[in-house]
């Protein structure tokens, strides 16, 4: 086990160094961060459609995509980012749980009752001061998560365009009402500083990990590179076809959108975006999709093992997704 305390606030950067630690190590790394305001996008998510680009531009906020999937986040200056990098997991299931429990007995120390709710959050009562989002490729998995302790509240809510779904499933009437510092719930006044000095005494005491410096190589400067641009943040989606069919649907499991485009009624290229969380690339079964029409697909959904891809969901998800 290693231990990396990242010194640097530049997102793209830190999201480098964490995807090349991820695929590279020999060892388990724990990582903490912190990044310069932000907004952080899934892997599958459209920038257009889930953030306020505007105000993010106005404001000075980056727009950065991650490798994980699940939903957009704000950083800032008062969020503390945690990564956990298994490199020998056992299973290739998505685990919120066990890489959620050191840092709610971390908090627990401090005298902050939290737990794991619905798919990805840690919760103190009912509000979120964490989202978390994991990624497997082969045996090794990434597991990352935000601590909000002391953030901008009315920044964040600014610029994150949430999907109206996840508010009223909730029964809540805004986003900013869902969020908490962690701060607000510790007895004792002190900083940023210190909560991340405690955090990382945790780890040290309940690892004993290996403390070490950030790697420095051309990998890293390529993909830091590739996190900053046009291509990596807005990809282009454009396919020549009559027309496009848009199939989008809020599950528990996250909300899952399909634009099929279609020639003379046969699909020719389809893309997939959303806030769920992959098993697998779920591109590479709208690729087995393509030349058909869309009745084949629903006459012969079990040739089209979903559950392989898309983390909870099931084909009869994948019927009515279809079917809206």
């Amino acid at each position: 086990m290693k231990l990396l305390t990242l010194s640097t606030h530049n997102p793209y950067y830190n999201l480098a160094v964490e995807e090349y630690l991820f695929k590279n190590s020999d060892d388990d790394v724990i990582i903490l961060w912190q990044n310069e305001p932000c907004v952080v996008i899934g892997k599958n998510q459209n920038p257009f459609a889930e953030l306020n680009l505007e105000y993010a531009k106005e404001k000075g906020i980056h727009v950065v995509r991650r490798i994980t999937g699940g939903g957009a986040v704000y950083h800032d200056l008062g969020n503390l980012n945690f990564s956990f990098i298994n490199v020998n997991s056992e299973s290739r299931e998505i685990d919120f749980k066990s890489y959620t429990e050191p840092i709610i007995e971390a908090l627990s120390k401090m005298g902050v009752k939290a737990m794991l709710s619905g798919r990805n959050d840690i919760l103190v009562g009912e509000k979120k001061i964490s989202g978390n989002a994991q990624y497997s490729l082969d045996r090794r998995v990434l597991h990352h998560g935000t601590l909000l302790f002391s953030s901008d509240f009315e920044t964040l809510s600014e610029v994150l365009r949430v999907d109206e779904g996840k508010i009223h499933s909730k029964a809540i009437k805004s986003y900013r009402s869902r969020v908490a510092n962690i701060k607000d719930f510790i007895k004792e006044d002190f900083s940023l500083e210190k909560f991340a000095s405690l955090i990382k005494e945790f780890f040290i005491e309940k690892y004993s990990p290996e403390i070490i410096e950030a790697p420095e190589n051309e990998e890293i400067r390529a993909l830091e590179t590739r996190n900053a641009s046009s291509a990596w943040l807005y990809p282009e989606r454009s396919f020549v076809s009559d027309y496009t069919l848009v199939k989008s649907k809020r599950f528990s499991f996250g909300t899952v959108r399909i634009e099929f485009f279609m020639k003379n009624e046969i699909i020719e290229n389809a893309v997939i975006s959303g806030d769920y969380f992959e098993i697998k690339d779920a591109s590479l079964l709208l690729s087995s999709m393509q030349g058909k029409a869309l009745r084949e697909i629903v006459e012969n959904i079990a040739e089209y093992k979903i559950e392989n891809y898309v983390y909870g969901m099931k084909k009869e998800d994948l019927i009515e997704l279809l079917n809206s």
